[in-house]
């Protein structure tokens, strides 16, 4: 479903992403981690189109999308839920949810997908009439995630999902970003610093360095591998 090749990016003259290279397989679950500065996040920016291709190629179901916009992304089915949640704090859990829905080929399911993400996330449907800003910090996550979901993507991108959480809500959101893939059969990209609970979660996984990719396996063999368990276990 995508595929990064050779990926170079920054911003202005600084370059953050060199020769990056991987894939995402329909149906998957992929996680991209690293510590902090490794370019995580903006390899995320760099497919949502926020950040400019300096070299190389991204491409998403067989077409180069590498000089689109960022619109033109969200409308071929790439959703990016953001690191801290951002939601509109004024606006209630509904309506922040109806503002997800504005891409082209959600606006006419959207009473439809609303109750597949009610029936999915019961605890936000309790509170959908109150203002987000609320809510706890775990229910602001799911309604990030939920708000991403009512676009109906295709590719659903989480940045740092478990930024600034309590360890339980953690496992929750993770048991959570699981259960999407297996009820709707939405393809997941995530990049997160918990390396733990996202390979848990996650079919395959990266491991970025200083903006290239150093290691990547089945996420099962990246839980037991000697860098990966040093480095970011430490075991």
């Amino acid at each position: 479903m995508l595929e990064l090749r050779d990926v170079h990016a920054g911003y202005g003259a600084t370059t953050i992403l060199h020769g990056v290279s991987l894939t995402v397989r329909a149906g998957e679950v992929v996680t991209i981690v690293g510590g902090n500065g490794a370019g995580k996040t903006t390899t995320l920016r760099t497919i949502a189109g926020v950040v400019p291709v300096s070299a190389g190629q991204i491409l998403f179901e067989g077409r180069d999308i590498s000089r689109l916009s960022p619109h033109e992304i969200v409308d071929l089915g790439i959703t990016m839920i953001p690191e801290g949640r951002q939601l509109f704090p004024d606006m209630t859990v509904n309506e922040n949810l109806l503002m997800g829905a504005y891409r082209k080929g959600a606006r006419a399911s959207r009473a439809e997908t609303l109750d597949t993400v009610m029936a999915l996330f019961p605890r936000i449907a309790e509170r959908a009439s109150q203002r987000a800003s609320h809510l706890s910090g775990g229910e602001q996550q799911m309604v990030a995630i939920a708000r991403g979901m009512m676009s109906r993507p295709k590719l659903l991108m989480f940045d740092e999902p478990s930024l600034g959480l309590a360890p339980k809500i953690v496992a929750q959101v993770f048991e959570v970003i699981e259960r999407i893939e297996e009820s709707t059969g939405t393809t997941v990209l995530i990049v997160e610093q918990n390396v733990f609970h996202t390979l848990k979660a996650a079919n395959r996984g990266y491991v970025l360095e200083n903006g290239a990719v150093v290691l990547t396996d089945d996420a099962e063999a990246l839980l037991t591998n000697d860098h990966v368990r040093q480095a970011y276990l430490g075991i």
